[in-house]
């Protein structure tokens, strides 16, 4: 029995990252800089919005590169980010 709860343990360990924050994500999705998640969740709440709706968030990364989030209200309030798309800016030649 014991055998078995240790690896249950250790599976479900392994399904998550944690972020730079320090923050377990089970999701592997993992807030960088500039997401409105890092650091944890806003103080905020969306209280007006349904719960299930999406929104987008826009950013530029440490590195320059364009950062494209799309976030979900959760039913707790919290929100959960569903996509992160890095876009790579090509350099100028000039």
């Amino acid at each position: 029995m014991p055998k078995l709860f240790l690896l249950f343990l250790i599976s479900a360990l392994s399904s998550c990252s944690v972020t730079g924050s320090g923050k377990p994500v089970a999701d592997g999705i993992a807030p960088i800089p500039g997401s409105i998640t890092y650091g944890g969740q806003p103080r905020t709440k969306l209280s007006k919005s349904p719960v299930g709706t999406g929104f987008s968030h826009e950013f530029y990364n440490q590195t320059g590169n364009r950062v494209v989030e799309r976030y979900v209200i959760q039913p707790d309030r919290s929100l959960k980010i569903t996509s992160q798309e890095i876009i790579n800016l090509p350099e100028n030649d000039n």
